[in-house]
């Protein structure tokens, strides 16, 4: 028998960021948005290991370091070339399936990163993703190691290395490809969820603050009926 197929969460974060600088360390409800990212992807409840891929970076040692305190497997590579992060992440640690998730979002949904899993095995994908009616920031994405190693290796563009699933986007006829479909009440594509300016996080720190419970994952529905409230 062969070893088991790995199907690995690989969060990418840095402290680098044009408007938000070291947002992914930055407090948020008490501890570091990175730290509700990570817990809220642990909730996934059919990926075998959950990784940080940061960059070589001096000032990402803050994030290296917060995964040892964390006790959270980190990886580190090229800052720009996050493509290139990506594929030697999945390299060193064997991964199969390779669900991509970003330190931007620390709303992130780990039901529907769960259902995205499950579509992407069924369908024996390429590629699977939840983006375009979930809001921004709580969607995820999940490669074959095989359509990551393609794209690795025949994706040149400076989009393709930044973004990492641009070479599969623009070849849906090359790619094996699979759109999750989002229950009603989830969805609000024009609503953001994630963190990349000032006004991102105070909407975040709005909703967990709102929102936390001791024990308990904001969701999705809460959060959409939330800002619906507050931003109507």
């Amino acid at each position: 028998m062969g070893r088991p197929r790995l199907t690995g969460i690989v969060i990418q974060a840095r402290m680098g960021s044009t408007r938000l600088p070291g947002k992914v360390l930055k407090d948020l409800s008490g501890r570091p948005m990175l730290s509700h990212i990570i817990e809220r992807l642990k909730a996934v409840r059919n990926s075998d290991v959950l990784i940080v891929a940061t960059s070589t970076n001096k000032a990402d040692n803050a994030v290296e370091e917060f995964c040892s305190r964390e006790g959270v497997d980190c990886f580190r590579g090229d800052e720009g070339d996050v493509l290139d992060r990506y594929y030697k992440t999945a390299l060193h640690f064997k991964l199969d399936h390779i669900v991509r998730a970003t330190a931007d979002n620390p709303l992130v949904d780990p039901v529907e990163v769960s259902r995205l899993i499950d579509l992407h095995h069924k369908e024996n994908a390429d590629y699977t993703h939840s983006f375009g009616k979930l809001p921004i920031g709580v969607g995820a994405e999940c490669f074959s190691f095989g359509s990551l190693e393609r794209s690795w290796r025949d994706g040149v563009k400076p989009n393709h290395r930044e973004h990492v699933n641009e070479y599969i986007q623009e070849r849906p006829e090359a790619f094996r490809i699979e759109e999750l479909d989002i229950p009603v009440e989830k969805r609000a594509p024009n609503l953001r969820l994630t963190v990349d300016t000032p006004e991102d996080f105070k909407r975040a720190e709005m909703i967990y603050e709102k929102l936390s419970r001791a024990g308990e994952l904001i969701t999705t529905e809460d959060a959409i009926r939330l800002c619906a409230m507050l931003f109507r």
